[in-house]
């Protein structure tokens, strides 16, 4: 048998197995078994919350938002789940409301140039690197089992594995995403950049 990333398949197999229930072969056989479409919503669940946090490999730096040449909005991409102003217009004071760049100073969704900002995007499933499925996948399972069948002892074993799991996830974190002491640390760069 050939070794492969975890799947959606595998993560939703392997929820289904804490409570004791058979794999299903394809997602869309899960449709007709409960506890495999109660599995898949909690792992959709857990992985927004995961990617949320905002982590190296769903995080993009100085991207260019552009306003609308019709109405001078800035709509953001379906999949933003947070953003912030960066580089040359850190000190911009935006928000998001729905799926639209909010000037909080101006009170307007009006911009009349483009804008430098961190983007924390929600990825797919399958669009995430091993360690960060892994956790997904143990952390939901803890979740499902608590909800579905709520045994203490189930929850105890999966608790240990999900923090071990959350440990490999933070030290791919450390290898992949070069932080700095100096550039990587807010305080330190406030200071640097007297």
């Amino acid at each position: 048998m050939a070794l492969t990333l975890t799947s959606e398949l595998d993560a939703v197999n392997i929820m289904l197995g804490t409570i004791g229930e058979s794999p299903i072969s394809s997602l869309d056989a899960s449709t007709g078994v409960a506890d495999a479409v109660i599995a898949r919503q909690v792992l959709s669940e857990v992985a927004i919350q995961v990617q949320e946090e905002g982590w190296h490999f769903n995080v993009d730096t100085n991207f260019t938002l552009t306003p609308s040449s019709d109405t001078g909005e800035i709509f953001l991409p379906a999949n933003c789940l947070e953003v912030d102003t960066s580089g040359p217009d850190a000190q911009m004071d935006v928000a998001m409301r729905g799926r639209k760049l909010y000037d909080r100073v101006n009170h307007t969704f009006v911009f009349t140039k483009s804008i430098k900002a961190e983007l924390v995007l929600m990825l797919e499933f399958d669009e995430l690197p091993q360690a960060a499925r892994h956790y997904i996948t143990i952390r939901a399972a803890r979740v499902f089992q608590q909800r579905v069948v709520g045994s203490d002892t189930l929850g105890a074993f999966t608790e240990r594995d999900e923090v071990r799991a959350r440990t490999a996830l933070k030290r791919f974190e450390a290898k992949t995403a070069d932080y700095n002491i100096l550039t990587s640390n807010y305080s330190v760069m406030r200071v640097l950049d007297r």
